[in-house]
């Protein structure tokens, strides 16, 4: 069973040791995404938010945005980063450890892109916490690989990357949802030492009508 402690210092440890300018960028799968089905701004929760990027990204666009990780560098990187934008105002690093607590509130905007670790977490259920905590009219965005890119540290390893139907029948929703994407598109992805790779993701937009 992974710990707090033991997600914590590995996430801790990874970020520390990245370029605090790396994951500065928004996704660009998960802005396209917001441009087309959230084109009006409100709250957003971003889980698992590293540097910031989208974080960042929303705000310059008038999102009020709880920015979640485990890591206090990443967190420390988000601040600063908003700083920089001028959109302090509207972000607002928390720290959590998804496996063990949550976020309190609901949001407009529910983001889990590439919420993946190697560590061993309940993710369905901190999916299916996300879910939750979207208001009626709202948005639950996941993005998540789909293959596995040279750079990643499952290269070598025989992983069974679930088709986007396995994933939403997984967060056990009712018909007070309705899927706006679910489905596995290719894009050419950037490593954090530049190598370039074609990848496919799951994409999964899902928006809680009442």
């Amino acid at each position: 069973m992974t710990t707090g402690s033991d997600s914590a210092a590995f996430w801790e440890k990874h970020y520390a040791a990245l370029d605090d300018q790396w994951g500065m960028k928004p996704n660009a799968v998960f802005a396209d995404l917001v441009t087309t089905f959230a084109p009006t701004p409100g709250t957003a929760l971003d889980l698992g938010c590293g540097h910031g990027g989208d974080t960042i990204w929303l705000a310059t666009r008038g999102w009020d945005v709880t920015a979640v990780d485990v890591s206090p560098t990443a967190l420390q990187r988000v601040a600063t980063g908003a700083r920089a934008g001028g959109v302090s105002d509207r972000v607002h690093p928390a720290r959590h450890d998804l496996a063990h607590d949550f976020p309190e509130g609901r949001f407009d905007l529910v983001n889990a892109s590439y919420f993946h670790t190697p560590l061993d977490i309940p993710r369905t259920k901190v999916l299916r916490r996300a879910a939750a905590a979207v208001t009626p009219g709202g948005l639950l965005i996941i993005v998540e690989h789909a293959s596995i890119a040279s750079w990643s540290w499952q290269t070598g390893n025989d992983v069974h990357f679930p088709h986007p139907d396995e994933i939403l029948a997984s967060l056990e929703l009712d018909d007070s949802w309705t899927p706006e994407r679910c489905h596995a598109p290719q894009r050419t992805a950037t490593g954090p030492a530049g190598q370039r790779a074609t990848v496919t993701d799951n994409v999964l937009t899902l928006r809680r009508t009442s």
